[in-house]
């Protein structure tokens, strides 16, 4: 079950400012329960986001609702009664929210809600509501809320729940960290490789872990933050040098998950995205060891849009290929056409690729690719030290050789690169 902190910033006696009524912090559990949102707005439009996460049967009032409401609707996740409040809206409900820009309806809302028993919360008027709706904010499976005493000053409010959150995210807040997860291994992509690049989910898995088998490319700044007590193998695959070898990254992870540790496996990017996750997959799913998956923002969309490059851009291009690099095109393992890659009018992302551009540059002008097509090389993308080299198809291998550019790089071609 989570956990629940909830903060209140009511003032000290000396405060000058005129009280506000006293306030009995509570949890609703409103899974499978009847709320009515009266009004289509923006106000409603965040009300009802948080409804249905907690489980809630929504029916929206209201003649007319914004985009995201609509969108809730259309994908049945919400009731809408198409038109304005009736007395009676409220009939089974079992909690309120008066969200239009009519403070009348608002008001006799609130009355309906009164005569009901039904707890209400009114946009227009904070002080005449019976529930007010506090900031929230979540971490490690931790909900802060928190409600303030200054019913006109929301803004503080949702300073405390950031200065809170970020303070259990970053551990300067005293908490312990909970890592009695149960045994398995879950197979985390880190992103290009910025610690504030990898997923919240990833971070707090991360948090939990007994063991850390890492990659090179992975976000390894964030290890610093793990305790003393966590086991950290590297598993890093420098090329042409020092590699561990994936027989045995999948045999530790098997064997470290059945002595009972919670593993976290740290890919950089994402993990299939020409990784090895699914051969780790399988791995455990052989030897009976439970794997949650993570995914990652892959490098090759992030890194190139980092560097000001997108991938697709409105009527310049169409579609994006990935493509890996790491044999030539004439080699007998290659299973890339690239004759079929040079007549793409799109854009062809490649990883892995550097060490290789003369003759992938060959194929590609030999399939009759324009030799003035721009290309973009960012090496070492979202790291320190990123560097951002531009050229064309004709003269990025020399370029690049030139420019001592070096792995890891992500090789942006086409159109979209002279953006």
């Amino acid at each position: 079950m989570e956990e629940a902190l909830v903060v209140s910033t009511a003032e000290t006696p000396s405060d000058p400012r005129p009280e506000a009524p006293e306030v009995y912090p509570l949890g609703l559990r409103l899974s499978g329960r009847r709320v009515v949102v009266v009004g289509g707005g923006a106000v409603a439009a965040r009300r009802v986001a948080g409804l249905l996460h907690a489980g809630a049967r929504v029916q929206v009032v209201s003649p007319a609702v914004t985009a995201a409401v609509e969108g809730y609707i259309t994908a049945g996740h919400v009731d809408w009664a198409e038109r304005p409040y009736q007395p009676g809206d409220l009939a089974g409900a079992w909690y309120a929210v008066a969200a239009t820009d009519d403070h009348a309806v608002n008001e006799a809302v609130a009355a309906e809600a009164e005569h009901a028993r039904v707890f209400c919360s009114r946009a227009d008027d904070a002080v005449a509501s019976t529930a007010w709706t506090p900031a929230v904010g979540t971490h490690a499976g931790v909900t802060v809320s928190v409600l303030g005493a200054d019913t006109a000053d929301p803004r503080r409010s949702s300073a405390v729940r950031d200065a809170v959150v970020e303070g259990l995210r970053e551990g300067t807040l005293a908490a312990p960290r909970f890592r009695g997860r149960a045994p398995g291994v879950a197979l985390v992509g880190g992103g290009p490789g910025d610690p504030d690049l990898i997923t919240v989910r990833g971070r707090r898995l991360l948090a939990e872990a007994d063991v850390v088998v890492a990659d090179r490319l992975a976000p390894l700044g964030l290890l610093d933050e793990l305790p003393a007590d966590v086991e950290i193998v590297d598993a890093s695959k420098i090329p042409y040098g020092r590699s561990m070898p994936q027989e045995e990254i999948n045999r530790v992870l098997v064997e470290r998950a059945k002595a009972g540790k919670f593993v976290v496996r740290l890919k950089g990017g994402d993990p299939f995205v020409f990784g090895r996750g699914q051969e780790e997959i399988v791995a455990c799913a052989e030897a009976g060891v439970a794997v949650t998956v993570v995914p990652g923002l892959t490098s090759a969309v992030s890194v190139p849009g980092l560097a000001g490059v997108p991938v697709t851009h409105r009527g310049v291009a169409h579609e994006f290929t990935v493509v890996s690099g790491h044999v030539a095109p004439d080699h007998p393992k290659s299973l890339v056409d690239w004759a079929a890659l040079a007549r793409l009018r799109g854009t062809l992302v490649m990883l892995m690729a550097v060490e290789r551009l003369g003759p992938i540059g060959d194929a590609l002008l030999a399939g009759g690719k324009d030799p003035r097509t721009p290309v973009v090389v960012v090496q070492d993308g979202s790291r320190p030290g990123e560097r951002v080299l531009r050229t064309c198809l004709e003269t990025m291998a020399a370029d690049v050789a030139a420019a001592g550019i070096a792995p890891p790089a992500i090789v942006v071609l086409g159109p979209v690169a002279a953006l």
